[in-house]
């Protein structure tokens, strides 16, 4: 992209928005979302969520991978629910066997308990934003 002289001065608003843009355009392929959800027994959630908030990022490069958001209830702020976009089924289960994705699971939280049987991945067809 050039930038005419005339317009240099809003050159960082116009790249801004171009990145943007950019990163938004996967999320218009996306056909595919994983949703994990499991309740913390012990107490850990603060340390669950640093945990997340300091992931190794790990998974953005995943081939297909579109984006992830961590989410807690206010009615239930021991469970947590972990969904992320893919843009087709095949990536999420690629990624979901990978070394990669055991390697993304170190920074869990040591001593970390959860409500057995609290744990479950739904999967989903993506239809529309």
């Amino acid at each position: 992209m050039t930038i005419s002289p005339d317009k240099a001065d809003s050159a960082p608003l116009t790249a801004a928005v171009i990145q943007s843009e950019q990163q938004m355009a996967p999320a218009y392929a996306e056909k595919f979302v994983a949703l994990s959800k499991f309740i913390v027994a012990n107490g850990m959630m603060e340390e669950v969520k640093e945990a997340f908030r300091q992931r190794p990022h790990l998974v953005d490069s995943a081939p297909g991978f579109v984006r992830m958001e961590v989410m807690v209830p206010f009615d239930n702020p021991d469970e947590l629910w972990l969904v992320t976009h893919w843009t087709d089924e095949e990536s999420y289960r690629v990624w979901h066997r990978s070394h990669e994705y055991h390697e993304s699971h170190k920074g869990i939280p040591k001593g970390l308990k959860l409500v057995p049987r609290s744990a479950e991945i739904r999967l989903f067809e993506f239809i529309c934003c």
